[in-house]
């Protein structure tokens, strides 16, 4: 696990990685969606999903919701969505 400081401080004690892979575009990309469980966040999700769709060719959505917004993800779905998305969007809501 990597441990990042909001206050923007290197971390001397942890090991660099190197940044995360930017696409140039998203069409014919898989995105998973992990919403909170927050109120509407089902909603949002869904409408992004689309939004992902029609405006930048999109061509998947895989999307699971959280038990609760307090407790983590269950770990079958960050796998499931982690060897089936090219990329995750987290924590949708409120």
């Amino acid at each position: 696990m990597i441990v990042l400081s909001p206050e923007g401080k290197a971390q001397t004690s942890a090991p660099r990685v190197a940044g995360v892979p930017q696409f140039s575009d998203l069409r014919g990309k898989t995105i998973g969606l992990l919403d909170n469980s927050k109120p509407n966040a089902d909603k949002l999700a869904e409408r992004l999903a689309a939004l992902l769709k029609q405006r930048y060719g999109v061509a998947d959505v895989v999307r699971r919701r959280k038990l609760t917004a307090q407790q983590g993800a269950p770990k079958d779905y960050l796998n499931e969505l982690a060897s089936k998305a090219d990329f995750i969007l987290s924590g949708l809501g409120d």
